[in-house]
């Protein structure tokens, strides 16, 4: 089946690092000949999705993929406020620098950040105004990043309430949804991708650091003590656990024409310095079900 100059609708999901896998698969659909005509995304499916949309994407990869672990501690800026562990400013003023400002009404894709309304319990669907600020707030992970002021409303994680955000796409003139979903069943899907496979040994250390860093953080902002450590791993399994379930039901509301799922286990939320591995999974998932839709076509 011929997909050259089939028109898509891409819905990116959110996940935290696995986020990554959406550069895999955003280069599988280009060359398989996918038009992306609109981009829809939740998180860091906002964020992949918004810096696809302005023409950067190698530039992004380009970096993300050159970050060791000192420099994603390097780029979490902490807070003293009470209200989030991290400011979240260095990550958007590095993102700032590597994209520029541009407004998203200028984009040559259309494109929608989907945040959430804290105080209202309500999506709010960002399709104006800078991309940059937009992103900061779809990426304002509750508890670790600064919810964002907009407009009266109080913006954090658009993940919360819609972590595969389709009903944005739905009015899009394209030929078809595909949707890229970071909740998917867990599963070792590389077995000759070794840092995969072996997690325990590479991923328990620096998993250990870094929780040992921010709960320090935490303990030391509320007078904690010792034992009360494991704060943020509880959290972040938390909401990974409640996005999973809420994404489960968007699906079964609004079902794309194909759906590409990157296992929930691939990576824990904070391993962005698995960034070319991350990528390789969202080239290996997205080949596996393209394929599948061809044969079914």
């Amino acid at each position: 089946m011929s997909v050259e100059g089939k028109t898509i609708s891409l819905v990116l999901g959110s996940g935290g690092a696995r986020g990554l896998a959406h550069i895999g698969v955003i280069q599988v659909l280009e060359e398989r000949g996918y038009a992306i005509r609109s981009i829809s995304g939740s998180s860091m499916g906002a964020l992949v999705g918004g810096i696809y949309a302005a023409g950067k994407l190698d530039i992004y990869t380009e970096w993300v993929c050159a970050l060791d672990r000192f420099d994603v501690l390097r780029l979490l800026d902490v807070s003293f406020s009470g209200a989030a562990i991290f400011k979240g400013e260095r990550v958007i003023n590095t993102l700032r620098k590597l994209i520029g400002e541009q407004n998203i009404e200028d984009l040559p894709i259309s494109f929608t950040a989907v945040a959430t309304d804290i105080e209202e319990s309500k999506e709010v669907w960002l399709s104006t105004g800078l991309l940059c600020d937009a992103i900061r707030a779809s990426i304002a992970f509750p508890t670790v990043f600064s919810a964002v002021p907009y407009k009266g409303k109080t913006l954090v994680d658009g993940g919360l309430l819609n972590p595969v955000p389709i009903a944005p796409t739905i009015r899009d003139l394209t030929d078809m949804t595909i949707a890229v979903s970071l909740s998917g069943n867990a599963r070792i899907i590389a077995e000759d991708m070794p840092s995969v496979d072996n997690l325990s040994d590479k991923r328990n250390k620096y998993h250990q650091k870094i929780i040992s860093f921010i709960d320090s953080l935490q303990r030391k902002d509320n007078g904690k003590k010792e034992e009360d450590a494991g704060f943020f791993d509880i959290i972040s399994k938390s909401l990974d656990v409640m996005q999973s379930t809420i994404a489960n039901f968007k699906l079964a509301s609004y079902r794309p024409d194909i759906l590409i799922e990157i296992p929930k286990d691939v990576c824990t939320i904070y391993e962005f310095e698995r960034a070319k591995e991350l990528i390789e999974i969202g080239r290996r998932e997205a080949t596996a079900r393209l394929d599948e839709f061809d044969r079914s076509a």
